[in-house]
């Protein structure tokens, strides 16, 4: 980089300074060839406007609320949500890092303002007698000060500054926006987690029943062992249940506390869920949710919003890469004192002062701009195809859930049918058995269906309440833009 500086008075070095712009202006800009080659995803193109079409139902006038969980009806659920949504570690950190970007915007809003700062130097030196110092002062040591103020004013005319602030405010946009994706991802995994609490509970119950069910099933054959009626081959088989059932009640006591230590992770609280009251599914009221593949889904999801942003920050990125290109155009002014002597820094006659422009001007940089913008427009590339993946996935979850929910819905019927018909074949075995028509093994087989059938109902039950959770967390969990840093969101392709 070359200087050229021209001293006061101004008006006539502004005229040689734009003779220089005008000179150098055409050679040094050589961005031929460099750009970013990705293209956005849009709506049409994922064929969001097809998708709804072939889900049936119809679009909800009004997206998720924004506190969807309270739709569930469970006071314990919104305590535990609005803790973790208070004092989470994770939400913390992507507080601090919006911080920081926001801090960045000031950061780049300070390079478009006149600068001031002030200086003092004081040095005791020998002067070379050999030199361009002429005797006295050859020979010589002297105190030497300097105490004055210095400015500058970069003049933007090419919007290095202006690239820079909107690179920040992308960045800031970006983090704000993964502030609230984080809010609403640890909204939702609270929600499942305690979904999950419920159906480990709901399965104990079905062990336990299992377990005295089988007690019950042991006394009888005790009595028709002793009447003469059964063997001892019935009766160990009858043992044998005791020892399996109360394994699966330990196992599931397990999982209950991994699952509570889950919980006390997510609200950031060792011992908050062995506080509440263990939860049942049926305390857990399903929450009325769109049943199809919304059209606006990408203006609903805060991950995509701050895919979106990471684009315009990466833009920004390439913008300011390009304006390196041009001359470096500012003020420059000093006014102070300086003396050979330190009682005399302060006299009116050691006063100094100066002013005039500055130019900064690339000629020959090896290729170092080139290469700069070449890796800017690369990154802005991978921004731009990070957005589009996470558009694709979005999509995806979205569908998956929403398919999950419906099928949930369907399978439940079918269970409710299946389950109806083993417990009638469960009570005429055993009602055969007592009566001697039948053996034990008729009755153990018509056990295991109905045990297989209670399980698959909670499993479902569960399930149908995960899918409501992932549903709305998919379609956006309630998120709205806000006000963006730069004072308005991006827009969507």
């Amino acid at each position: 980089m070359n200087r050229l500086a021209f001293p006061s008075p101004a008006g006539r070095a502004l005229p040689v300074a734009a003779a220089v712009l005008a000179l150098f202006l055409a050679g040094c800009a050589d961005m031929s060839g460099i750009g970013s080659t990705a293209k956005l995803r849009d709506a049409d193109s994922l064929g969001l406007q097809r998708a709804v079409a072939q889900h049936e139902g119809t679009l909800a006038a009004n997206p998720v609320d924004s506190r969807w969980w309270t739709g569930f009806g469970n006071p314990q659920l919104n305590a535990l949500i609005d803790e973790a949504l208070a004092g989470n570690p994770n939400l913390a950190v992507a507080q601090a890092r919006l911080t920081r970007a926001r801090a960045a915007i000031a950061t780049a809003e300070a390079a478009d303002r006149p600068q001031v700062n002030g200086a003092f130097d004081a040095s005791r030196q020998r002067f070379s007698s050999n030199y361009i110092y002429p005797a006295p002062l050859g020979g010589s040591i002297q105190e030497i000060g300097t105490l004055q103020l210095n400015g500058s004013w970069e003049l933007d005319f090419f919007g290095k500054n202006r690239a820079a602030l909107d690179s920040a405010m992308g960045t800031a946009n970006a983090a704000a926006a993964e502030a609230d994706a984080s809010r609403v991802l640890l909204a939702s995994n609270v929600a499942r987690g305690y979904v999950q609490w419920a159906r480990l509970n709901e399965q104990l119950i079905v062990a336990k029943r299992t377990l005295a069910q089988r007690e019950e099933t042991l006394k009888l054959v005790r009595d028709r062992v002793s009447a003469g009626l059964d063997t001892r081959l019935e009766l160990r088989q009858s043992e044998g249940g005791l020892p399996e059932a109360r394994q699966q009640i330990e196992s599931l006591d397990e999982q209950i506390a991994l699952a509570q230590h889950a919980l006390d992770a997510l609200v950031a609280r060792p011992g908050a869920a062995q506080a509440l009251t263990p939860p049942s599914l049926a305390s857990l009221h399903a929450i009325a949710l769109q049943s199809d593949l919304p059209a606006d889904l990408l203006g609903r999801r805060a991950d995509i919003a701050a895919a979106r942003w990471r684009v315009e920050a990466a833009s920004g990125d390439v913008a300011g890469a390009k304006t390196l290109f041009y001359p470096n155009v500012s003020l420059t002014a000093f006014v102070g004192t300086q003396s050979l002597g330190l009682d005399n820094l302060l006299k009116s006659d050691s006063r100094q002062w100066g002013f005039g422009p500055a130019i900064r001007l690339p000629i020959f940089e090896g290729g170092r701009l080139r290469a700069n913008l070449r890796g800017k427009a690369a990154d802005l590339d991978a921004a731009i195809e990070s957005y589009n993946a996470s558009v694709l996935d979005a999509v995806r979850d979205a569908a998956d859930q929403v398919s999950s929910a419906q099928s949930v819905g369907r399978q439940q019927l079918q269970q409710r049918d299946a389950q109806a018909a083993a417990e009638g074949a469960y009570e005429i075995a055993v009602q055969r058995y007592r009566a001697g028509l039948g053996n034990y093994l008729n009755v153990l087989t018509a056990e295991t269906a109905v045990l297989a059938q209670r399980r698959l109902a909670v499993d479902l039950a569960a399930r149908a309440l995960e899918t409501q959770v992932g549903l709305a967390r998919a379609l956006g969990g309630g998120w709205q833009p806000g006000v963006a840093v730069a004072g308005a969101a991006p827009t969507h392709p």
